[in-house]
């Protein structure tokens, strides 16, 4: 049901056809991010995302948002570290103009000096909303120290700074050497058919001269060092805890995601019960994977008052060190298993999860992997490859991040050892 065919200028296409819809997600995906920046351009990808939409050549900002509208479909984009995401939804009789207002967008942006003044200040708006956001911020906080002097390390909007500085020919130059054939995936599930698909794809894309860079550059060095930033008005303190974890590759990556799934992944987890419900120290506690290319960082965040910090950080220690010193249990891992394959499953229900689930695994690994091969991949984890694991990656003491009204607090750095 999957075909894959690459253009002769480079470009990959993934369709999947799913004959029980009507409706088709299509998106443009581009295997390059925030990582792939330089320092002075902090945020130029983001940016650039927000000015497509801005004006083309053939049509105006006005005319995307009509045409969109008028056909009852959903168009949205984000930029990730490592990639960048252009889709859009709609009924499969209105696929062609899917793929027509997809390439014209991503294919012939103005970068208008105008309208960058004006989107200059809604990307500010949304770094504020960042700083308003306790619990993004703490992570934040923690990516820049965790991995330092690194772009994955930086955030994926920029600075005030950065951003403001940017002019429209840097834009124009980072455009034309990064959005080339060998960096775009063009993937879609739907209620469609491979062919007419990919004549579509060549209308609009095949043209595009080849060329495209795939190096992401060396990979992070990870530093255990403990950030804090006082907010006083903040009634939380926000406590995020991290390890290095595996790159997305690993041959370990489905017994790290048991891993996390009985740490602090779902309800039922550690962390959760003994933090939350048992004692009540906290409202929202869990852990979760970050993986990359070349890299990955487990992490635990936590929303708690000052005086249960100690406490909460004691406590996911311990829950640290309980999953490297006992054998997982069979029922917990046979919990965390059904957890996983449902979640996964689930997910994969609706059109636009399917077309992200096409060009992710395009991005990572080149590959298609059938449900079944996932499936099997959770099923052969065993508890002694979770205790493995568990030793492996939590060594030393870990990284940390607060953000709250701190006062005269500060952790102690004997706490933090596994």
């Amino acid at each position: 049901m999957i075909v894959r065919e690459v253009l002769s200028n480079g470009l990959t296409l993934l369709t999947e056809s799913m004959p029980h819809v009507r409706s088709v997600a299509v998106g443009v995906w581009l295997k390059r991010g925030s990582r792939h920046e330089a320092d002075e351009v902090s945020g130029i990808s983001h940016f650039i995302e927000h000015m497509v939409f801005k004006g083309t050549s053939h049509r105006t900002a006005e005319v995307i948002a009509a045409q969109v509208d008028s056909i009852g479909g959903h168009m949205d984009a984000f930029t990730a570290k490592e990639y960048a995401s252009f889709h859009l939804k709609v009924l499969d009789e209105h696929l062609p103009l899917a793929i027509d207002i997809l390439g014209d967008i991503v294919l012939h942006p103005l970068f208008d000096p105008a309208e960058m003044a004006k989107e200059k200040k809604v990307i500010f708006e949304e770094i504020n909303m960042v700083e308003d956001t306790p619990d993004d911020l703490v992570m934040e906080r923690f990516s820049q120290a965790f991995w330092p002097d690194h772009p994955l390390g930086r955030p994926i909007l920029g600075t005030k700074r950065s951003v403001n500085a940017l002019k429209r020919e840097q834009l124009a130059s980072f455009f034309k050497q990064v959005y080339r054939p060998a960096n775009i995936v063009v993937a879609a599930a739907g209620h469609l058919e491979h062919q007419p698909t990919s004549e579509l794809v060549r209308r609009h894309f095949g043209a595009l001269e080849a060329g495209g860079d795939r190096r992401n550059g060396h990979p992070p060095r990870p530093r255990p060092v403990v950030v804090t930033r006082s907010k006083k008005e903040l009634e939380q303190v926000h406590v995020c805890l991290g390890a290095p974890a595996y790159p997305q590759g690993h041959d370990d990556r489905y017994g790290a995601y048991i891993l996390n799934t009985v740490l602090g992944g779902s309800m039922s987890s550690r962390l959760f019960q003994n933090v939350r419900e048992r004692r009540g120290l906290a409202y929202s506690i869990s852990s979760g994977i970050a993986a990359y290319s070349d890299a990955g960082v487990l992490s635990v965040y936590a929303g708690t008052s000052l005086d249960s910090v100690d406490e909460v950080v004691r406590l996911t220690v311990e829950e640290l060190r309980r999953l490297k010193g006992e054998r997982l249990p069979d029922e917990e891992l046979r919990r965390a298993k059904d957890h996983l394959k449902g979640s996964l499953m689930l997910s994969l229900e609706n059109t636009g999860s399917r077309m992200s689930h096409l060009a992710r695994q395009e991005i990572y690994f080149g590959r298609q992997f059938g449900l079944d091969e996932l499936l099997s991949g959770i099923e052969s984890v065993q508890a002694d490859d979770v205790q493995r694991i568990a030793n492996g990656l939590f060594k030393g003491e870990l990284a940390m991040s607060l953000l709250g009204n701190l006062g005269r607090y500060r952790p102690k750095a004997a706490a933090l050892r596994v």
